[in-house]
């Protein structure tokens, strides 16, 4: 089983750039077509939230274009800058979204692996937060299959990453959520975005791991007075592998066409 995993493309209306510079536009639209040409080709899409920029209708408008042109499941949660009302509306035909409240998702498919999107936004704020309702839904749907190999898709990472800026906007109350992850050892990863930049490490008995956004990467500061910033590195999309035999095997996928092959190795 293949997943592709793309985060934080920041979308804006037609013709506008993010923060005056980037057109994240374009470059949602090369990642879309980076994932076309893998080969074999995705079994499903994740998308791990800040699917637009400021939440209004124009943006979530180009997240229906630019998502038009992929045949796979798409399946997405919500980040900071993301609306939940109008994430909702944009999303409603594709089949994961609830009515009201958050909007955690539980794929059971006939896939070997089960995504699990958990919403821990909180509505006007850039942090996200392991509050009692989160908890509870996720340890009952963990508790309803523990023998399902299971990865969970959320977007701010419940952990310092040593980036001052970023970590002040971090999920709060994370030893919550490493808690419940440590009864259960069918969880292959814990997926998350916000950061902009891959990284990764042991969390809850498990692996999480950080996508890079397709737009723009958070400087890699870890000074404790850090001045914010961020560079236009080149994007990059992740790549899920599940085989029976490993599990399951992370791959950094740059974005873009690239020279070669060449024959050697």
């Amino acid at each position: 089983m293949l997943i592709a995993h793309l985060s934080d493309p920041h979308l804006r209306g037609r013709g506008q750039l993010y923060q005056g510079l980037v057109d994240s536009n374009a470059m949602f639209d090369l990642a879309i077509r980076t994932v076309k040409e893998l080969r074999p080709e995705p079994d499903l899409v994740i998308i791990g939230g800040d699917l637009v920029d400021e939440g209004n209708a124009s943006e979530y408008a180009t997240v229906r274009q630019a998502l038009s042109g992929l045949r796979q499941p798409i399946f997405a949660i919500p980040g900071n800058h993301d609306e939940r009302a109008a994430f909702r509306s944009c999303f409603r035909d594709f089949g994961f979204v609830t009515d009201e409240g958050p909007l955690h998702f539980d794929i059971n498919a006939e896939w070997p692996v089960r995504i699990i999107g958990l919403d821990i936004t909180v509505p006007g704020k850039h942090y996200g937060d392991m509050d009692d309702a989160a908890c509870l839904w996720l340890d009952e749907k963990l508790a309803a299959r523990p023998e399902m190999p299971t990865i969970i898709l959320m977007h701010q990472p419940p952990f310092d990453s040593g980036i001052p800026y970023i970590d002040a906007y971090k999920c709060r109350r994370g030893a919550r959520l490493a808690e419940i992850l440590m009864q259960y050892r069918n969880v292959e990863r814990v997926l998350c975005g916000h950061i902009h930049r891959f990284m990764q490490m042991r969390f809850g008995g498990t692996l999480l791991v950080t996508a890079p956004s397709t737009t723009t990467a958070i400087a890699l500061r870890l000074g404790a007075n850090a001045e914010p910033a961020s560079h236009i590195e080149p994007p990059a999309l992740l790549l899920h592998h599940w085989k029976p035999d490993t599990g399951l095997i992370t791959h950094w996928v740059p974005v873009g066409s690239f020279p070669g092959p060449f024959p050697f190795y």
